[in-house]
């Protein structure tokens, strides 16, 4: 059975970020990496981010695809970067932001980071700190065998440790203040004003007064907030350079679709008051009232904003949603249609069309263009829920040994490597046929590995 929005089935991405949410199909959680980070999966906020984020990239001369933007499930105001240039922005960052500007001052003080090296410089960083740490360690034990006293022992460690500390943090604190530079020379590049980096700076200060947080230079791995905002405040009145406002709309709709689904229906209902006429407000209030069950509602608006914006493919997606969670599988296989027509290769769409398509009494050609859409949407996004459909359609084709394989490949994002092996076995008992069989080998080689770093 497909998973429904807000249950649960667990997926790993594969990544040292492990674990989703897809705010359009299905709420992703993983439970096997508790600790780890839970990241959003959404057509229309990563499209925005790329838009800011590309220019910015450019600039530094890094690469960056669409695959590489993150969104976090978390409410507070953060950003950061991992290995590969994979940027990571948390969904409290923009849903805090008044205007792209502000992100994009954001995200350019992450792409100083990468253009600076600062990950690999940090991994060596900490590699020597742990140098230093287990020497400290052998000197403590000497000095506890020469002297017969432990408390010499403790000593020398903590004097050690406290050392460390300072070196690194002093060590962090130089290299934020490296990102803040290059994010300003980089916004200078891309014509874009440093005045969202001072907004967002005053933002984050406010909030730290809010929650009693006291900034101390001790111990710390970033400039203090006042001396920021004094810097930035400088770069504003340097750079003469006007915000643009020709990304303000697209991010006002994404800002009130996240805030809609991660907000509880009354507070977006607050927010998003019906006294509100505007496209982002009746966006929100399509959702709440989604959440609700308010169905006739939900489709009120967004009726209203399919007659306002009849080429945006994510109205379509969001009303293709709403009849797909309600039982109306071919109404839901229309509006994912009208969506693919002004955004052909997202491979979410496709993953949400060939889910409406298994929905609804398929025929074999049903079933087999159900089957060619999630192929393709693998290929960009190789996500559990899309091997979890795929093994759900070579099911009703009576194609068992593509079945098992599709579902071993679910059970390997899933964390559950035992029964990905039972189920390669199962289909290779089947007699696959060549491609397949290397496949299935791959496959075994991954979990393999996987085990063996296990030990």
């Amino acid at each position: 059975m497909v998973e429904k929005t807000y249950q649960r089935i667990i997926q790993s991405l594969g990544l040292k970020v492990i674990g989703s949410v897809w705010l359009p199909i299905c709420l992703l959680v993983n439970d096997v990496f508790a600790q780890e980070v839970r990241l959003i999966s959404d057509e229309e906020t990563e499209q925005l981010l790329a838009k800011i984020s590309k220019p910015l990239f450019k600039a530094a001369g890094q690469p960056l695809g669409n695959r590489e933007i993150y969104i976090v499930d978390d409410k507070s105001l953060n950003a950061f970067v991992a290995d590969g240039n994979n940027l990571f922005i948390n969904t409290g960052t923009i849903m805090t932001a008044d205007t792209p500007n502000e992100l994009a001052g954001v995200i350019a003080h992450e792409v100083g980071h990468i253009a600076g090296g600062h990950i690999l410089r940090q991994k060596l960083k900490a590699k020597s700190m742990q140098d230093i740490s287990l020497a400290s360690a052998i000197a403590a034990g000497a000095a506890a065998v020469f002297t017969g006293n432990a408390d010499v022992a403790m000593a020398t460690m903590l004097g050690t440790q406290s050392s460390i500390i300072t070196n690194f943090t002093q060590y962090k604190t130089t290299e934020e203040r490296a990102a803040d530079e290059t994010a300003l020379n980089l916004l200078q590049k891309t014509s874009q004003s440093p005045e969202g980096m001072l907004k967002f700076m005053k933002k984050l200060n406010t909030i730290n007064r809010l929650q009693g947080i006291e900034e101390t230079p001790y111990f710390r791995t970033h400039p203090l907030t006042g001396e920021r905002i004094s810097f930035f405040e400088q770069a504003v009145k340097n750079s003469g350079i006007k915000n643009s406002q020709s990304l303000q709309a697209e991010f006002e709709l994404v800002k009130a679709k996240l805030k809609a689904y991660l907000q509880a229906p009354n507070v977006t209902l607050r927010e998003y008051p019906t006294s509100n006429n505007s496209l982002p407000a009746k966006y929100a209030r399509a959702i709440a009232y989604f959440k609700q069950l308010k169905l006739s509602q939900a489709k009120s608006e967004i009726d209203y904003l399919q007659q306002k914006q009849p080429t945006n493919p994510y109205f379509y997606e969001l009303k293709g949603q709403f009849f797909l969670e309600t039982g109306d599988a071919d109404a839901a296989k229309n509006e994912y249609l009208k969506a693919l027509k002004y955004l052909p290769n997202s491979a979410l769409l496709q993953i949400s069309l060939a889910q409406a398509i298994l929905e609804a009494n398929p025929s074999n050609s049903d079933i087999q263009h159900a089957i060619n859409l999630i192929n393709k949407a693998i290929i960009k996004r190789p996500t559990g829920f899309a091997w979890l459909l795929l093994a759900r359609a070579y099911g009703l084709q009576g194609k068992d040994t593509h079945a098992y394989y599709a579902s071993a490949e679910y059970s390997t994002r899933i964390g559950a490597f035992e029964v990905a092996e039972n189920q390669l076995k199962q289909a290779l008992e089947l007699n696959p046929d060549k491609q397949l069989k290397l496949k299935i080998s791959d496959l075994q080689n991954k979990l393999k590995k996987q085990s063996l770093n296990k030990r």
